[in-house]
């Protein structure tokens, strides 16, 4: 989607400044908020997808103002009152006050490390053969859905080439939604600086992105 998350390449951020020696969390409630989220998670109520479409469905004005560990907990209390599992009430309250929603399952601490190590393989075999190969010229549709999408907007209608086929993916943009996992190919995409950034880009620069097959045509 067309969301405040989709900054690549707007104006007036400033200049990407990554922090040298950067820690995993700048506070303790970071580390908390992280594992709140994934914990959450476990209990098989959403997917990846429909999580981060809770992120970038944030007001602008709440995602920017918001640090990175805020916008996944303000995204958690959407996804927790939308399942059932709290109330506005609850959250004012700062306690369980209505009855709640059971969880399909629940994450022990003792299986938290096996969990993590297994992680949440998306790969999945696709019926037919992918429409594309390397080498091949394609061209990105331009699109601007409200649901979510992996194709970031700045690489919406460009000409590009193919680097690489991989496996068979589930398709974020239905999966997000409940509408199934509907796999598809996904590309490796090449695009020249000039194609992405204009005239005035570098000219030694290209960008890589992976797009899956619905968002591509052959150029």
């Amino acid at each position: 989607m067309n969301g405040p998350q989709d900054l690549g390449g707007q104006m007036g951020f400033g200049p990407v400044a990554p922090e040298k020696d950067e820690p995993y969390f700048h506070a303790a409630w970071e580390r908390r908020a992280l594992g709140v989220t994934l914990t959450a998670g476990a209990m098989g109520a959403w997917n990846i997808d429909e999580s981060r479409h809770a992120r970038e469905s944030l007001h602008p004005a709440v995602y920017y103002s918001s640090s990175y560990y805020e916008i996944w907990i303000k995204a958690l209390e959407v996804l927790l009152k939308r399942h059932g599992f709290v109330s506005q009430r609850d959250l004012e309250a700062g306690k369980a006050v209505d009855p709640a929603a059971t969880p399909k399952r629940v994450l022990k601490a003792e299986n938290v490390p096996a969990v993590l190590a297994k992680g949440s393989p998306c790969d999945r075999p696709v019926a037919q053969a992918a429409r594309f190969k390397a080498g091949d010229p394609v061209r990105t549709k331009n699109f601007n859905p409200t649901g979510h999408t992996r194709l970031p907007r700045y690489a919406r209608g460009k000409h590009g080439v193919v680097e690489a086929v991989h496996d068979g993916f589930v398709f974020p943009d239905s999966n997000a939604h409940g509408h199934g996992e509907n796999p598809q190919w996904v590309y490796t995409v090449v695009f020249e600086g000039s194609e992405i950034w204009g005239e005035g880009a570098d000219p030694t620069l290209s960008v890589s992105i992976d797009a899956w097959e619905s968002y591509l045509e052959p150029a």
